[in-house]
């Protein structure tokens, strides 16, 4: 098959849908309240029930919040799963679902955060479908169309913003596997160690 024959979208999906087939989604199954705002290190940024939060800014439109600073701190804040989880939901899908494919406007601000494991994961699977429905109405004409003014470089084509968000999903994503690894083997009641 020669490269004008190969279908760039299909083949653009599939590199985010074949990561979460077989490498994350059975990872997320199971995810507890416990492991998603579990913190390793005392002031982890996280998602926190509103009012609770000592961080500079406490981003969120519900019940519970994001923590953030503005500048960012340096070094970065260590983050929880659920801090994770909502940043992939709402700045690297949400957004950019609004921006592009026509799904309401989201923001920081403006988003009502999950104050459960369970519900944050029926928040990513909801903005997934959205991001992958509207990169295969993108067909593969759309892939070449430049991003416009919504993103930091307007004149990159539609199918380098594809990569970038796929890129950002494997990369928070497989941090948040790791955090729920951490979680495991440093309880004594799931580690083996006794007390």
């Amino acid at each position: 098959m020669d490269a004008d024959e190969l279908d760039w979208n299909r083949t653009l999906r599939e590199q985010w849908e074949f990561h979460w087939n077989h490498q994350l989604r059975a990872r997320l199954d199971g995810l507890t309240d416990d492991e998603y705002f579990w913190s390793p290190v005392p002031d982890a940024w996280s998602v926190r029930p509103r009012g609770s939060s000592t961080a500079p800014v406490q981003a969120g439109a519900g019940d519970f919040t994001m923590d953030y600073a503005f500048p960012e701190p340096v070094p970065a804040a260590f983050t929880t799963i659920a801090w994770r989880l909502g940043h992939v939901i709402v700045g690297v899908l949400a957004a950019r679902n609004a921006a592009h494919f026509g799904a309401p406007a989201a923001s920081y601000e403006t988003w009502e955060y999950a104050g459960s494991a369970a519900t944050a994961l029926d928040q990513l699977e909801a903005q997934l479908d959205v991001w992958l429905a509207g990169v295969r109405g993108l067909g593969e004409a759309g892939l070449l169309v430049p991003i416009g003014a919504k993103e930091p470089f307007p004149e990159a084509p539609m199918a380098d913003l594809v990569l970038h968000i796929h890129r950002e999903l494997i990369h928070h994503l497989s941090e948040v596997c790791l955090l729920r690894d951490l979680c495991l083997h440093t309880k004594p009641d799931t580690n083996g160690a006794t007390r």
